[in-house]
């Protein structure tokens, strides 16, 4: 952790400083547990009364506001409270250890310069490691895989065999690529087991989360776009394409064969029946069920999932069904009063 001014902490993200510029920062922190010495952010107008009650020393924010505090002006604030973290305090570090002589390493993998390979690590035959790549205890990886530079597997990942894993690539704990797809045929009663032969491949700059599972293809390969993200817990099914930058939130369950674009953004718990393609920069609720093709940029939300605006009306309709159904009754027994005294 190191301290710098507020005037060079705008000067780093091409900001300015409405305020006191020579503050001393030394941390960062929201606006409701920042004190003296703090820096933090406002992105959200739904937090925008903190301003005035916040005890940071400064906050960073798009454009000039009441505050109690000095203010950083900067372009995308949540940004700049990100490259600031990374400045103040850095990434996490990873403890240089070489090659553990309790690691099992076949003699055919290759292995670049400056690794850390840590202790019961497997790498089997043929793997392929670029340089400055970080393995942890436990991790597993299959034979003929390619994993690229700068990539950190964090502890209990498995990697199956023949899987591509691109460079600076994140897996975080207990996560596994490239397992067999849920993919069997029935007959006569009985589920036979499918041959995957496909690939699992993650791109540059893709990280997922701890326990997630990335199915191999039945044919082609599965895809994880260049700089996705995936939550802890994710399902990918055999033979999905994900594309570039996407977001999928904790427990999000993509079912085989399905295709997302760039920039699609999924919530958490969202299912995707397979099959079925969703277009480029689409945004899917949190628990949403989506079962048919989407276009690009939509909103949806809702089990079957439907355009947001729609959705949040019927979600509205449904909290007033109770007494509806008692007006329509009261409006059945008046009719039937009105067609008894007709008679």
């Amino acid at each position: 952790m190191r301290t710098m001014t507020l005037g060079e902490l705008a000067k780093h993200v091409g900001g300015h400083v409405e305020g006191d510029s020579s503050l001393q920062i030394n941390s960062a922190t929201t606006l409701e547990l920042a004190g003296e010495g703090d820096i933090s952010f406002l992105a959200n107008k739904k937090y925008v009364n903190e301003l005035e009650t916040t005890k940071a020393s400064a906050v960073i924010i798009n454009k000039k506001a009441k505050s109690s505090a000095s203010l950083l002006i900067a372009d995308d604030a949540y940004f700049a409270f990100r490259e600031i973290v990374v400045l103040l305090h850095g990434q996490r570090e990873h403890k240089k250890v070489g090659v553990s002589s309790k690691a099992s390493i076949a003699e055919t993998a290759k292995i670049g310069k400056d690794c850390d390979i840590h202790d019961f690590v497997t790498i089997s035959d043929n793997v392929k490691i670029g340089e400055r790549c970080v393995l942890y205890p436990g991790v597993f990886v299959g034979a003929e895989t390619e994993i690229g530079d700068d990539c950190i597997l964090y502890p209990n990942v498995v990697i199956y065999d023949r899987c591509i894993v691109g460079s600076r690539v994140i897996i975080q704990a207990n996560a596994t690529i490239g397992e067999d797809g849920y993919g069997f045929a029935t007959y006569k009663g009985k589920h036979h087991k499918i041959p995957h032969i496909g690939r699992a491949i993650l791109e540059d700059d893709v990280e997922i989360g701890s326990g997630c599972g990335i199915e191999r293809g039945t044919l082609d390969d599965t895809v994880i776009g260049e700089g996705s993200k995936l939550g802890d817990m994710v399902a990918i099914g055999h033979g999905t394409k994900i594309g570039p930058y996407c977001l999928l939130v904790a427990q999000v369950g993509i079912s085989g064969s399905t295709t997302l674009g760039h920039h699609c953004v999924a919530g958490g718990q969202v299912g995707i029946t397979g099959h079925i393609k969703i277009g480029n920069g689409v945004m899917i609720g949190a628990q949403a069920g989506v079962t048919n093709d989407v276009e690009d940029g939509k909103m949806i939300l809702g089990s079957p999932a439907i355009e947001a605006s729609n959705a949040k009306r019927s979600f509205a309709v449904i909290s007033q069904l109770p007494s509806m159904r008692n007006k329509l009754r009261r409006l059945e027994k008046q009719m039937a009063k009105l067609e008894g005294e007709d008679k």
